[in-house]
């Protein structure tokens, strides 16, 4: 067994946790990538809000993490300073049996064949909001993918069809999903909800609890519930939750499977633009039909690989674990570090080249490419989520002509946990493209801008 420090854990920065918590809350990856170059692949890092961590980078150990005993490695535990936003019944904060029961009653909208059914919905959306986008000056891309893909979760995920509940939802969820620094204090602490500098978060978290309940009381009532392919029809179906449970896991996807696609989305433009070569060939893939399937699920992955979302995932230990070489103490959270591993030249030799063709016909471990976490806790969206970013990237670039930029790529900025482009991703359209029918696939129909719903063919 290698020798430990401090208490039988790996080495790790000796400044204060408070000082720690600030540098982790400002500069996340950043400071895990300086402790990875300073002290290896297993080090320890400790906060006054989330204790003691141990990060690791080697892929060995984090198989260890992943395909361990969940009554040991808690990762609701370790996601519990969401539960003031997600609610306590979340499925991404609950442990043991209740999660294993609440995945399961979960599964069914995510099934490859009920994904499936959604993916014309999905190209509407992204094709109606694409044609919206300015032509001939540069615009931040990340706002305009994220009303994509929160239109795609309101549609699929919610089945909102009110208009005025639409419009509501639009307007209050980028207001509740805003979440810097300030506003995480308070989701991690709800107590501070009620004091003053928190309480228009507290607003909006009301606001959007009234229009979810009342899409639950809708679906409840529905005559048509079992004909309806709605992720919320589904729950409510399968039985088994009370209205306060549902809430919490609309809310859960809507945070989980709204501002993450929408960010790996920006950031995939912002990949395209700084690489004239790979932008050429994902124009022909999309352009391509079924055929450009597979080059371009290579730059989402290939995306996801080299600018992740989130930078870690965390489990805290119930008993005493051997890790890596450490015997690590129970109520330690150890945290397999997606930044590390994602951008070790050991696992994928020269990391900081965005290289797609590296990712086509990849067969790829799930302790080396994990940007959806992985184990019994792997997202469960995972599979939706690739499949609008591929559905809404074919729609972008079969209908719009990307100018290229020399310009440095865009520093990561941390958004809560998400890690978005700095400068929210900025392009320029240069041109409309006059669009091809794809072989095989009708044109995309025109949408309702009131309902988001398809208006009939003429």
């Amino acid at each position: 067994m290698r020798p430990t420090e401090r208490d039988g854990l790996p080495r790790g920065p000796k400044i204060p946790a408070a000082i720690q918590l600030v540098m982790m809350m400002r500069w996340w990856p950043q400071f895990v990538a300086a402790c990875r170059r300073r002290y290896g692949t297993v080090f320890t890092i400790q906060n006054t809000m989330m204790g003691k961590m141990v990060y690791l980078a080697d892929p060995d150990a984090i198989k260890t993490v992943f395909a361990g005993d969940p009554r040991i490695f808690h990762a609701g535990e370790a996601n519990s300073m969401l539960g003031g936003l997600l609610g306590d019944t979340s499925v991404l904060v609950v442990d043991d049996d209740v999660h294993r029961e609440r995945r399961r009653l979960m599964m069914a909208p995510f099934h490859r064949d009920a994904v499936a059914r959604q993916a014309d919905l999905m190209a509407e959306i992204a094709a109606e909001n694409v044609a919206g986008w300015p032509v001939g000056r540069a615009f931040a891309v990340a706002p305009k993918t994220s009303e994509i893909t929160l239109e795609v979760i309101l549609r699929t995920v919610i089945g909102a069809s009110d208009p005025a509940r639409l419009a509501a939802l639009r307007d209050v969820m980028p207001k509740l999903l805003s979440v810097g620094p300030w506003e995480s204090l308070a989701i991690a602490k709800p107590s501070l909800l009620t004091r003053w500098p928190w309480r228009r978060l507290a607003r909006h978290m009301a606001e959007s609890d009234r229009l979810l309940y009342a899409e639950i009381a809708e679906r409840r009532a529905d005559p048509d519930l079992a004909e309806r392919t709605d992720a919320l029809a589904m729950l409510v179906q399968a039985g088994g939750m009370s209205d306060k449970e549902l809430r919490d896991q609309l809310i859960t996807l809507l945070v989980a499977g709204h501002d993450t696609t929408a960010t790996g989305l920006a950031w995939a433009l912002e990949r395209l633009t700084r690489h004239p070569e790979v932008l050429e060939k994902a124009v022909a893939a999309a352009e391509s039909g079924d055929a450009g399937d597979e080059y371009l699920d290579a730059i989402c992955k290939e995306t996801l690989r080299i600018r992740p979302v989130v930078p870690d995932v965390g489990r805290i230990l119930k008993e005493p674990t051997e890790i890596a070489g450490y015997r690590i103490p129970a109520g330690v959270m150890v945290v397999p570090s997606i930044t590390s591993v994602h951008s070790d030249p050991a696992v994928y030799p020269n990391p900081d080249a965005f290289d797609p063709d590296r990712m086509v016909g990849a067969t790829l471990s799930p302790a080396t490419w994990f940007p959806f976490g992985g184990g019994n806790r792997r997202c469960l969206g995972a599979g939706f989520a690739m499949v609008e970013m591929r559905i809404v990237l074919r729609e972008i670039l079969r209908r719009v002509e990307l100018s290229t930029t020399t310009e440095p790529g865009e520093k990561t900025k941390l958004k809560h946990v998400i890690m978005t482009p700095e400068r929210g991703g900025r392009i320029t359209v240069r041109a409309r493209r006059p669009l091809l029918r794809l072989s095989g696939k009708p044109d995309v129909v025109s949408i309702d801008t009131a309902t988001r719903g398809p208006l009939p063919r003429s």
